[in-house]
């Protein structure tokens, strides 16, 4: 067995350990690998193991892996910030889209995917603590946004993805955590559709399962770091 197979293998049981222990079940909480910068011979090790989720932060190179792997059925999620320029390759061949952060991209993406027989998924990035650095938007422009993507027939609208800052201590990381949570719950009273938080990486998966994530993202405790 490969340390990648491994490596998924604990994973998956850490976050069964994790779940149970809040008293969540581990069947409602997707591992999403990050596959940025890795070879297909990684994500097919990744595969052997049962992975079938992969997400990407580059149009170019989750294109090329897309079509290289496109006799197996995988689930490709993009995660990268997206520009309007590129958008039509994420309409065209990716499942998931977890950066939509305007209407106007909405609006493209959906316009992109009208020739596809599925909807694009897609879940609105919050910028949840306004950090420059990092797109999304701000708490109070998601109820318009929401409403906007939901009316769109090309489109699904799933949730939400947040990446919190990086804090220090235990407490502050799970406050963030459960603040985003708590927004979540808040569409999925409004939008039958909705029914996924994208939230928690390697680093902070305890602190997001434990607030209510539904999809963690997961590259290095995976694949290593990368060079």
């Amino acid at each position: 067995m490969s340390m990648i197979q491994k490596n998924v293998q604990n994973i998956r049981q850490k976050i069964i350990t994790i779940a149970l222990r809040c008293g969540r079940d581990p069947n409602k909480i997707t591992l999403l690998a990050v596959s940025k910068k890795k070879t297909i011979k990684d994500i097919k090790q990744a595969v052997d193991a049962g992975q079938l989720c992969f997400a990407e932060n580059y149009i170019q190179e989750g294109v090329e892996k897309i079509k290289l792997l496109s006799n197996l059925s995988l689930i490709w999620h993009f995660i990268g910030s997206l520009q309007s320029n590129k958008s039509r390759f994420v309409a065209k061949y990716f499942d998931w889209c977890h950066t939509v952060n305007s209407v106007s991209l909405a609006n493209r993406l959906n316009f992109q995917r009208s020739s596809m027989s599925n909807k694009l998924n897609v879940l609105i990035q919050i910028n949840i603590s306004n950090e420059v650095q990092k797109s999304g938007i701000s708490l109070d422009e998601l109820p318009f946004l929401a409403e906007a993507i939901n009316v769109l027939p090309f489109l699904a609208l799933r949730g939400v993805m947040a990446i919190p800052p990086l804090y220090k201590s235990y407490d502050a990381k799970l406050l963030a955590h459960r603040k985003i949570a708590e927004v979540f719950q808040q569409l999925t009273h409004m939008y039958p559709s909705v029914d996924t938080l994208s939230l928690g990486m390697s680093n902070d998966m305890d602190a997001a399962i434990i607030a209510g994530s539904t999809m963690v993202r997961v590259g290095t405790a995976i694949f290593g770091r990368r060079v």
